[in-house]
């Protein structure tokens, strides 16, 4: 099995190259970790970019796709030359693995011939050795930290795999995912589904 990472750049133009169209809901594993304050309510945050993130086209893409999320948890962005309450990171990671059919240990390898070992029992089949089918793990995360003290609030991650490396609608839901449950941390890692809009909606 082959598995390798894709660079932010590399996320950013499939994202512009793969839709979601007819997209229902996505299906998230969600862990979120930190110690928000009860009395605390959301107010207004600005992206804080690690070295690694500044002046990357790519990461405004990024950012632009947990604003929703963010809104949908009370928070409001920064009107600009204003402090903020919160700094907020956030980060997209795509993980590509080819995940053959025939890994499957019931399986023959070989060609074309019996196999007495199937779930449903003897007979022939065409095997193909060599070929594989690409999967993708996606992974979105966010660090809400306070401005004032720097002191981290928040984190959250969801996460999900499938066949396509996914669109900006997918990694839209998954920050609402991520999100979702602000300020509780909930059971880790648990299932959060987040309904999306019918196609052209």
């Amino acid at each position: 099995m082959k598995r390798w990472l894709m660079t932010p750049a590399n996320v950013v133009l499939m994202l512009a190259a793969v839709g979601c169209a007819g997209l229902r809901s996505v299906s998230s594993e969600v862990s979120s970790y930190g110690d928000w304050p009860a009395s605390r309510k959301p107010a207004t945050y600005s992206f804080e970019r690690l070295p690694s993130q500044k002046d990357k086209p790519e990461q405004q893409a990024v950012e632009n796709g947990a604003r929703k999320a963010l809104e949908a948890a009370g928070f409001a962005a920064a009107a600009e030359g204003t402090q903020p309450d919160v700094l907020v990171q956030v980060g997209v990671r795509v993980s590509r693995y080819d995940a053959s059919p025939w890994d499957d240990p019931l399986w023959w390898r070989g060609g074309f011939g019996p196999w007495p070992y199937r779930p449903w029992g003897g007979g022939f089949a065409w095997h193909y050795p060599g070929l594989s089918s690409p999967r993708y793990e996606r992974e979105v995360a966010v660090l809400i930290r306070d401005r004032a003290e720097g002191k981290p609030l928040y984190e959250t991650r969801a996460r999900n795999d499938g066949g396509s490396v996914g669109g900006a609608e997918l990694f839209e839901a998954m920050f609402l995912a991520a999100l979702k449950d602000f300020p509780a941390v909930g059971l880790n890692p648990r299932t959060v589904v987040v309904q999306m809009p019918a196609a052209g909606s």
